[in-house]
């Protein structure tokens, strides 16, 4: 499987999407998604502040002075997990194969001047989910800049 996100344009909105197999079930990977500790070793700025629940709230900090709040608009365990971020859209399904599950991620938002950089964040980050799903350690490997270039060329825009 490619590991690779693509990038989809459909009316001005773009949607980043990544998938990445699990030979775990479904309900062992969504309780990995969406377990506080967890979830803040995986997406950036995640406080570790999460009402898991239709509506429910996840808070944000860029230990920069800026924080902020996410509300999830979409909740069916062990299928779906679904949250508005400022005006973006974040959604995980998990699909039950024979083996395992496939998840999908995706990420929709406006501007595509982000993508080049938000397609190599996420990369990252399924990686790094991937490896707690997988019980491994968390180590984040310094590809940053390989992984721009490499969704630079994909997606054929500048960085």
């Amino acid at each position: 499987m490619n590991q690779y996100g693509t990038l989809h344009e459909t009316n001005g909105n773009y949607t980043l999407r990544f998938e990445r197999f699990f030979s775990l079930n479904p309900e062992d990977v969504f309780d990995v998604i969406t377990n506080s500790d967890y979830f803040t070793q995986w997406y950036p700025f995640a406080t570790g502040e999460m009402d898991l629940r239709l509506g429910g709230e996840i808070n944000f900090d860029d230990g920069e002075g800026t924080t902020y709040n996410a509300i999830i608009t979409e909740l069916e365990k062990p299928y779906l997990f679904s949250f508005r971020e400022v005006d973006d859209l974040i959604n995980i399904s998990l699909l039950e194969e024979d083996e395992g599950c496939r998840m999908i991620f995706t990420h929709t938002f406006n501007d595509d001047s982000w993508a080049i950089p938000t397609a190599a964040g996420w990369h990252r980050c399924l990686d790094v989910l991937g490896q707690i799903v997988n019980g491994n350690p968390v180590k984040w490997d310094d590809n940053a800049a390989k992984l721009r270039e490499i969704y630079s060329e994909a997606f054929q825009m500048e960085n």
